[in-house]
């Protein structure tokens, strides 16, 4: 018989489908997504600010103790800080310029800090520090802001608050000192 030529079959392939990266891809996704949706969640901090009233910002209410508790912050240009405790119209403690820095503002609200503490314990609210209102000008810059913000961590006075307006007895007290 003469050599006949051999059928050659055709190899037949896997019809099977490798999963396997399409698997790898799908957790990355899932992982990316979950990190995402984490991440995009607003982180809110809680603010309080003062009621208005229609000359400028009345201090945190008239309940007792606030005006014992207010210190007010306000900052130039300059470097220039008057502080005043209570409301401008009946200061407990009068305006006065103070310096930035360990003997200037710090010590200062330390001092501020530790009476109120006396005052509120001796009240039976021994929790109820000082309330302080930083009040930037438009003439001060953002360094004079971001080291009053390190000096109220430093202190540890947990209520403050950044407030942008002025009270025209305020303005005419930066402008006079």
């Amino acid at each position: 018989m003469p050599n006949l030529p051999k059928k050659v079959r055709s190899k037949k392939l896997s019809s099977r489908v490798d999963l396997t990266a399409m698997v790898s891809v799908s957790f990355l996704l899932i992982i990316f997504f979950m990190v995402v949706g984490e991440l995009s969640k607003g982180k809110a901090m809680a603010l309080s600010l003062p009621e208005k009233y229609e000359n400028g910002w009345h201090h945190w209410g008239c309940g007792s103790g606030s005006n014992e508790r207010t210190i007010t912050v306000l900052l130039d240009e300059n470097n220039k800080i008057i502080t005043y405790t209570g409301f401008l119209f009946n200061p407990r403690k009068a305006p006065k310029e103070i310096n930035y820095g360990q003997n200037g503002i710090r010590k200062e609200l330390f001092n501020q800090k530790k009476a109120i503490l006396e005052y509120s314990t001796a009240l039976g609210k021994p929790k109820n520090g000082p309330i302080v209102i930083i009040k930037p000008s438009k003439k001060s810059n953002f360094k004079n802001l971001v080291d009053i913000l390190d000096e109220m961590a430093i202190i540890n006075i947990e209520t403050y608050a950044i407030v942008n307006e002025f009270t025209t007895e305020e303005s005419q007290l930066l402008a006079s000192k």
